[in-house]
């Protein structure tokens, strides 16, 4: 059986926004006529509405409908979650990997919630520190852990394609909460999240 993607779109809200990147590629000085470019201003509109899709989803909402009680008091980690999203300065991509953990106070989550809720805040006009803190305010006021800790690795092509055009660099970013806050907490939550336990 073959694998198939349904996406929906809101035909107003592309029909509006096909029209403005039409404008776009005008004023670049292109020819939106050009068979190459026919369906660009489509095609742009809906990726544009998918990679800011996480406005019209609640992710304490998420979060909430898959908690469970559950009597466990150690670290839980989910590392290396792939996110991409778009820097709200130039509205061009930045993409990485966050390292998520929290410490239980009575319920875990189903452990795919985290990357659902880095992905409803990865996909809205962002900045990495922002992006940072709204997950760990998320997990922090829906769980109500002992603790939560964030970090988030990540490449900007605003820097990469123009501005300074270091292609190189990464950024880090991260955020911690409760029992990470202590060193001891802090530093084997860093340890586990830069080996490879495989």
């Amino acid at each position: 059986m073959s694998y198939r993607v349904f996406e929906e779109y809101h035909i107003e809200t592309t029909e509006e926004i096909k029209d403005q990147y039409k404008g776009v590629i005008e004023q670049i000085g292109e020819d939106v006529q050009r068979e190459g470019l026919l369906k660009t201003p489509e095609r742009a509109a809906k990726a544009m509405q998918f990679l800011t899709s996480g406005y019209e989803q609640d992710p304490a909402a998420i979060l909430k409908g898959a908690m469970f009680a559950e009597d466990y008091n150690d670290m839980v980690i989910i590392k290396d979650i792939e996110l991409y999203s778009l820097c709200e300065h130039h509205m061009l991509p930045f993409f990485g990997k966050a390292h998520i953990a929290y410490i239980p106070n009575g319920h875990i989550v189903g452990l795919s919630k985290i990357p659902r809720i880095v992905d409803v805040f990865a996909r809205r006009l962002q900045v990495q520190e922002r992006l940072t803190h709204d997950i760990l305010e998320c997990i922090d006021e829906t769980l109500k852990p002992k603790g939560v800790a964030v970090v988030i690795e990540a490449s900007h092509m605003c820097m990469m394609m123009r501005g300074v055009q270091k292609q190189n660099s990464s950024t880090t970013t991260s955020g911690f909460r409760g029992q990470f806050e202590k060193g001891e907490t802090r530093a084997e939550f860093l340890k586990l999240i830069s080996s490879k336990l495989h």
